[in-house]
């Protein structure tokens, strides 16, 4: 079904969508009145009774109501204190809305040829461009010394024979610590001191070893075990056990 034939009723009009902005563009209707929030509503409901969805039909609708929706604004914001934002007249809004269907309509027209064309052609499209220069046939006279002698060709033939170097992977860390241990690393520290510096947790750890202990700071505070303060970016971080009846409570 196409966009154009499909009816309305709403308070101030009923029939096709194509006659109502035909009427909207002489000023026959007076497009104030018009609810275009019950215009898509009833697209809507025309959507969900069809079952199935046309993209190009909803993608034409939505650039129709969308421009609807600007004139409509610019007909229902009229004043002094608003003609700095306002740019054009009522008058000048119906011409663009005029345009812009105009030229809503040549891009369907151009879709639709485009389509018509990749329907017609070949499913599988090849590279028309020319080779590099230097992929392209030479004779054996014309090309460079070395390329073309048997001892060129086996020592290609072996390099794509040899395996390749091992992977050093010496420098990807493994995780040597859990995050199991390190809280009961920082329970340790909390139990012979109220509060302890972050710093002093992890002092002469690696850099795994700092982040599991971050894992494991979120974890005791996620349990209510402890809190942290730091007072800027970058900043020292001060660890502080929380009080039994508080943890008590949160728990």
């Amino acid at each position: 079904m196409r966009l154009a034939e499909l009816e309305f009723d709403l308070d101030v009009f009923s029939g096709p969508f194509d006659l109502l902005l035909t009427l909207i563009l002489r000023e026959e209707v007076d497009l104030r009145e018009v609810s275009l929030a019950e215009v898509v509503i009833s697209y809507i409901d025309h959507l969900e009774a069809r079952g199935e969805l046309d993209l190009e039909a909803t993608t034409e609708f939505i650039v129709l109501v969308a421009a609807l929706l600007e004139l409509k604004s610019r007909l229902l914001l009229p004043g002094e204190e608003l003609d700095e934002l306002i740019e054009l007249e009522p008058g000048e809004a119906v011409e663009e809305l005029l345009a812009r269907l105009l030229e809503a309509r040549r891009y369907r027209e151009a879709s639709a040829q485009l389509a018509r064309r990749l329907a017609g052609a070949p499913k599988v499209r090849y590279r028309e461009a020319p080779l590099p220069p230097e992929l392209r046939r030479v004779d054996l006279e014309d090309a460079p010394v070395g390329l073309w002698d048997p001892q060129s060709l086996g020592r290609a033939l072996g390099g794509l024979l040899a395996h390749p170097p091992r992977l050093d992977l010496s420098h990807v860390l493994v995780a040597r610590v859990s995050v199991s241990e390190r809280i009961a690393h920082l329970r340790r520290l909390l139990r012979k001191a109220v509060e302890v510096s972050f710093d002093d947790a992890v002092a002469g750890a690696d850099r795994m070893t700092v982040a599991v202990t971050i894992f494991a700071l979120l974890e005791l505070y996620k349990r209510g075990e402890l809190s942290w303060d730091q007072d800027e970016p970058f900043g020292e971080i001060t660890v502080r056990a929380r009080p039994r009846a508080a943890v008590g409570a949160l728990r």
